[in-house]
């Protein structure tokens, strides 16, 4: 079968023909591992014990100034054969990786795909000696008719754009960034998970993979994307977390990179994280560095607080970073008559409010159960844990990610 794939300004359209009804499954999994086991869980097997070779594709990385690109992908019809009811949030390796480079002061190359494996960098790369590197997250949904959504990557990559300003690096353009995300997810199309039981999650990352020794740029860069399909968060419905807001370590500080989605970001979370879920948490509510009284943010999540009709979150001022899903339910929370406010939040608070939750892109909304502070401990939500806002807008913003509400605020991208 062979799929032509025509990118416009407004979306992707896709044309189906058959050619030499033939299939391409004659080749077994690509020896990229150098002979480890990456992932082997009981429920994860080869159809036939194999697996489709790596996918024919020609493309281009982006739709210049004007006319159509046309990308030709030949692949199978069938899912991967693994047990969807298994999948979790953890690594599932698939067929195709994008990869695409550039140097200081250049633009980024037009991009191909590969074979997911291990890639090759210089121990002086600037991302292993100096931090120099930023990824994305978003995730892509299968639909009841076939097509495969994804939701707002335009926002991921100007995201993309100003934490490489930040980091002292070129970044690839929105149109680049979005371009590159479709060919990469419909080039594993096998691996979106079928209707309700996950979705591809997509990790786009850039790095300084030019070698350099002293402290400076790097002479070169690397874009590259890769996919693993993963499970719902919550598997029998919304689950409550408790936190435990820390006193002594901080994610950020003004001036630093805590607004930007760079790599360093997330170690200087993992010692407080792991002693908070020793004792029993399952993630930390950080402070303010200046004041170590305003709330800031979770490890890798935005917070929120609910009061009657007004929903609260800390205001975005350089030390937090701008989730995508923060964004959207600010929105679709107006959209139903909540006011909400981005303001500095005070840790007392806390004490007053009758829903608090987390948004980020593997939770979507991640409804608070209790918060300890200083040793007391304050709970939400009821019994259940969940209050009745947080549930609302989960489904809400879920609904329109996989296709199940009409989008009318045109967040979608329909690859069909």
């Amino acid at each position: 079968m062979e799929m032509s794939i025509a990118h416009g300004g407004g979306g992707v359209g896709l044309g189906i023909r058959t050619k030499n009804q033939s299939k391409y499954t004659n080749a077994v999994l690509p020896n990229i591992f150098n002979g480890r086991k990456i992932f082997s869980p009981s429920s994860f097997k080869l159809q036939n014990q194999c697996i489709s070779s790596p996918l024919q594709v020609s493309s281009s990385t982006a739709c210049r100034d004007s006319g159509t690109v046309a990308t030709s992908v030949r692949e199978q019809d069938e899912l991967a054969d693994i047990c969807w009811d298994n999948l979790g949030f953890g690594l599932v390796p698939t067929d195709q990786m994008y990869m695409s480079k550039c140097s200081t002061g250049g633009n980024f190359s037009k991009g191909k795909l590969q074979p997911y494996g291990n890639i090759e960098l210089s121990p002086s790369a600037g991302v292993l000696n100096y931090g120099q590197g930023l990824f994305e997250g978003l995730k892509a949904y299968r639909k009841e008719n076939g097509s495969i959504l994804l939701f707002r990557p335009e926002e991921n990559a100007a995201r993309m754009v100003q934490g490489a300003e930040r980091m002292c690096m070129p970044s690839p353009t929105v149109e680049q960034f979005v371009e590159s995300v479709k060919l990469t997810v419909l080039a594993n199309k096998r691996w979106v998970p079928p209707v309700g039981k996950g979705a591809l999650y997509i990790r786009p990352l850039l790095m300084g993979s030019g070698a350099v020794l002293g402290l400076a740029p790097a002479p070169e860069y690397t874009f590259l994307i890769y996919v693993s399909p993963v499970g719902n968060y919550f598997k029998e419905g919304l689950a409550p977390i408790n936190l435990v807001v820390e006193n002594d370590f901080h994610r950020a500080t003004p001036g630093g990179t805590g607004g930007v989605k760079t790599i360093g970001n997330y170690a200087s979370v993992l010692k407080a994280q792991s002693a908070a879920k020793a004792k029993g948490y399952s993630d930390v509510l950080y402070l303010d560095s200046t004041h170590k009284k305003y709330l800031e943010e979770v490890s890798s999540c935005n917070v929120f607080l609910v009061k009657g009709k007004t929903i609260s979150t800390p205001a975005i001022k350089g030390t937090i970073l701008p989730g995508i899903t923060r964004k959207s339910i600010i929105d679709v929370a107006r959209s139903q008559g909540f006011e909400v406010e981005e303001r500095l939040i005070s840790v007392e608070e806390l004490l007053d409010a009758e829903e608090v939750f987390c948004t980020g892109t593997a939770v979507v909304v991640s409804p608070v159960g209790s918060i300890t502070y200083l040793g007391k401990r304050i709970s939400y939500g009821g019994e259940s844990g969940v209050g009745v806002v947080s549930q609302q807008l989960y489904s809400s913003l879920t609904n329109l990610q996989m296709g199940l509400a009409e989008d009318k605020l045109g967040w979608t991208v329909e690859l069909k």
